[in-house]
């Protein structure tokens, strides 16, 4: 009788036996984007965190549970979710390749230049008036680092979206993340054009606004910001006018200097304008400090290095000023 080629087997905990698997270099690989999926629940964006397509990865997952002989995914149009077998896989393999991350970034400090690509989603007052100033040296400090800059004024789910940290100001950090100052608190001002004041006249108290165009704040869920006034002891918070709505500061600003109704922005925002006299400051006496600007990411997993470095830099250089 001739021998015939056995097939490796793996004995479980109940007697059973399976075929044994070996892994590939391939397999570590689709792992990764099992982990980047299982985060998101959708394929695009678990390809904007990986840098390749959702295509990619469908192809990459689907020969994974081709090679374990089982389904990890449910997908629909709509949906994407894991099945027993990867809600499983995932309570396995999710802690060791967070210790894997971390132990890169404890090897990236030994490194000559640091190296890897931070994505940050940030306000475009903070894009303009914090990260811009800084980046010509973090550039020429860093040269290994890539900085992959989202400026969205909605707040937005930084994990979810495969942002390494977000930049908001210090009352709208989620109160599930890891937050550190990066500026002093900041003054809301109020501002128009000298032509527009001219015309409507100057307010004297908030509460004159409701005779006034305003622009109006647009949050990230649909609701309208009320402008907040304090002098003393008195707080005010106004529901102002206004015929237009947005959430993006620098056409604010524009539209101020070009006479269309006030603004309320950080004086910071408006500081060039008022400087060239294109803008004027009112209601000064009733300015309003608030928190400023503060970075946030999770708590679950180290600081990557480059990140760490870009915050150390932004607090070394104080671009906005103390």
């Amino acid at each position: 009788m001739g021998s015939r080629e056995s097939t490796p087997m793996s004995r479980t905990a109940t007697g059973v036996s399976y075929p044994a698997m070996s892994f590939s270099r391939s397999d570590i690989a689709n792992l990764s984007y099992f982990l980047a999926i299982a985060r998101h629940r959708n394929f695009r964006r678990a390809g904007v965190e990986l840098g390749v397509s959702a295509s990619a990865l469908s192809h990459s997952l689907r020969g994974l549970e081709e090679r374990l002989d089982v389904r990890l995914l449910n997908r629909t149009n709509r949906s994407v979710t894991l099945t027993a077998a990867g809600e499983a896989l995932l309570a396995e393999i999710a802690d060791p390749f967070e210790r894997i991350d971390a132990a890169v970034d404890t090897l990236n400090r030994f490194r000559g230049s640091p190296a890897g690509r931070i994505r940050l989603n940030v306000p475009d007052q903070a894009a303009i008036h914090l990260l811009a100033p800084v980046m010509p040296a973090f550039l020429d400090r860093y040269p290994d680092v890539e900085i992959d800059l989202c400026v969205n004024n909605s707040i937005v789910d930084i994990v979810n979206q495969g942002f390494d940290a977000g930049i908001r100001f210090g009352g709208t950090v989620p109160a599930d993340m890891i937050a550190q100052r990066l500026t002093r608190d900041l003054r809301w001002v109020v501002a128009g054009s000298p032509a527009y004041l001219e015309r409507f006249g100057i307010p004297q108290h908030p509460e004159d606004l409701q005779d006034h165009r305003c622009v109006q704040i647009k949050l990230g869920d649909d609701r309208t910001y009320s402008w907040e006034f304090d002098r003393g002891e008195e707080t005010l918070s106004i529901s102002v006018p206004g015929r237009i709505s947005m959430n993006d500061s620098e056409t604010a600003v524009a539209l101020a200097r070009h006479g269309a109704a006030l603004i309320y922005a950080t004086e910071e925002s408006v500081a060039a304008e008022v400087a060239r006299g294109e803008l004027q400051l009112v209601l000064t006496e009733w300015a309003s400090l608030d928190d400023g600007l503060h970075i946030y990411y999770p708590g679950r997993r180290q600081l990557p290095v480059p990140l760490r470095l870009l915050i150390d830099l932004i607090r070394e250089l104080n671009p906005i000023g103390d």
